[in-house]
Parts: structure tokens; C-alpha cells; sequence
């Protein structure tokens, strides 16, 4: 297992016009992501509308991705999409990410429900049995539980737990994890799960970043994330400080409704959205034009 570091990208799922999932526009998009230097691809989560999609297209999804990764002209990791708020399902979607090929399966906390801590171990000790590594997906904005930092030093020594998505938003808890839980656990990865906190993530000895904004901008996210790792902060300031427009821009309405925007504005494979979601409104339309032309992305 070679720890995660770098850029990843949290692939969208382009639709076509009468919303079904264009296979083609998506394999265009994985191979977009490869020539553009990213580090690693994680089809199936939030950002690939996951909870509109069905199984038999999660399948399809995973194989195509799988299978153009090891295609390429170089192997890049795939970390697959495999949450639910019910553990048997988790599993088993963990069991059909490591069936597929992927390399990771990436879990996020039980939402929802909203366990306690133990039900949280519980959960993840369950998922890391199939034997595949599992990165935690901590973002409590949408599944309404936080996961603590001695929580997730719990978590850190199950057999097979890899490492964080961390979306908790905060720096402090950031810090926290990287400090308590990198002491016993070496090659336990922190990913930052916020474009615009993975300077600051990699700065204070984090990993990288699952990316929205390298949907559309692979190679500048790549930049930027390799020269904070090298330690080149300079450049790497001024690639965050060229992206943060974009960054702020791609949250404007939720996620994934203005990255497909912007990725179709680019003439990216995107399309509509499934409802519940909807397509941004012409005001957020503008918002987002206008921070594409001033980060040099349009």
C-alpha cells in the first residue's frame, strides 16, 4: 500500500441531455485528469452525484475509471466511493470497490443516524475487514456527525484504515490530527477535503487534497499542491492566491451544481444534474464566469 499524497480529484458523473450518465463524456474526463498530472481519482462521491445514481451504474463507472487509470501512460490510484449510513451496504460497497480494482475505498461517516463514537469504530472497523485500504471521509456539514481527533486516533489503528479526507472545515482539528495521530501511525494519509484549506493542510504536514476545483483545473491544483509539498511555498502561494476566486466560486451553491457549470462552460463533458439537485442560477452563473476569467481558467 503507497500512501496517498498529492492531488486527487472527486470526479464529477457528466449526464446527458435526457439525464442519463454519458460513460463517454466520463472516460474523456478520467482521461483529462491523467495527461493533466493528477495524482489519484476518486469517482463515486458527493461530487459524482453517488446518492442519484444506481448500482448498475456505480459498476460501470468504477470499471471505466479502474480500467483507464491502468491504461494510461502512468498508473495513477483510483479510491472509489463506497459510504453508506448502513454498514452492511458500506461493506459490501467496499467489497465491490476492491472486486473492481480500485486501490482505496473512501467511507464516509454513517450520516443520518448520527451514531455515537462507538457505533463510528464499530462501522469502520466492519468496512476495513474486506481488506482493502479505506480512507475516512470526515465532513460533518453533511452527514451531521463530526469525527473528533481522539476518535480518529481510534480509527487510525484498525488494520486497513489508510488515512482522512478531512472536510471538518477546521484548521485547529487539522492540526490535531496530524499531531496526535501521525506519531503511531507514520503512513496514515490527511487529505484535505476543502480546495481552499489544502495549502495550509500540506503546510502543516498533511498530504494533499481530494480536489472539486481540478474537475476543471487538474494541472494547476497538481501545481500548486506539489510545490507546497516540496516546500517551494512561494510558488505555491501564488497558485492558491490565483485559484481561491474559483475555489470560493465552485461552493457559490452546493456542490456539484456550479463545478458541472463551470466544466461545461469550459466545454468539458458535465451536463444537467439529477434532481434533487438543479442547475445554478443565473446570478451564481456569473459569479462563477467571472472567477473562471480572474484564476486564468477560462
Amino acid at each position: 500500500m503507497t500512501k496517498l499524497r498529492g492531488a486527487l480529484t472527486a470526479l464529477i458523473t457528466p449526464m446527458t441531455d435526457d439525464g442519463a450518465v454519458d460513460y463517454d463524456g466520463f472516460a474523456s474526463l478520467v482521461d483529462f485528469q491523467i495527461r493533466n498530472s493528477i495524482s489519484g481519482l476518486v469517482p463515486l462521491g458527493t461530487t459524482g452525484e453517488t446518492p442519484t445514481l444506481t448500482e448498475d451504474e456505480e459498476d460501470r463507472l468504477a470499471r471505466i475509471a479502474v480500467e483507464r487509470a491502468a491504461a494510461g501512460p502512468r498508473r495513477i490510484p483510483v479510491i472509489l466511493g463506497a459510504g453508506s449510513n448502513c454498514t452492511r451496504d458500506a461493506v459490501r460497497y467496499v467489497e465491490r470497490a476492491q472486486k473492481a480494482g480500485a486501490d482505496y475505498a473512501l467511507v464516509v461517516t454513517p450520516y443520518y443516524n448520527k451514531p455515537s463514537d462507538e457505533g463510528i469504530y464499530r462501522h469502520f472497523k466492519e468496512v476495513a475487514r474486506p481488506g482493502i485500504p479505506v480512507i475516512v471521509y470526515n465532513i460533518a456539514g453533511r452527514t451531521g456527525k463530526n469525527i473528533s481527533t481522539p476518535l480518529m486516533e481510534r480509527l487510525a489503528d484498525i488494520p486497513g484504515i489508510a488515512g482522512v479526507k478531512e472536510a471538518s472545515g477546521s484548521v485547529t482539528q487539522i492540526m490535531e490530527v496530524i499531531e496526535t495521530v501521525r506519531p503511531a501511525n507514520p503512513d496514515f494519509a490527511v487529505l484535505s477535503g476543502d480546495d481552499a484549506l489544502t495549502l495550509a493542510l500540506v503546510s502543516l504536514g498533511g498530504d494533499g487534497v481530494i480536489s472539486v476545483v481540478s474537475n476543471l483545473a487538474p494541472a494547476e491544483v497538481s501545481a500548486m499542491t506539489e510545490a507546497a509539498l516540496e516546500g517551494d511555498f512561494e510558488r505555491a502561494r501564488g497558485l492558491h492566491y490565483r485559484l481561491l476566486p474559483f475555489m470560493r466560486a465552485a461552493f457559490v451553491e452546493t456542490n456539484p451544481s456550479p463545478i458541472k457549470w463551470a466544466c461545461g462552460r469550459k466545454g468539458l463533458p458535465a451536463g444537467g444534474l439529477r434532481l434533487p439537485l438543479v442547475p445554478v442560477t443565473g446570478g451564481s452563473e456569473k459569479i462563477i464566469e467571472g472567477a473562471m476569467k480572474q484564476s486564468g481558467l477560462l
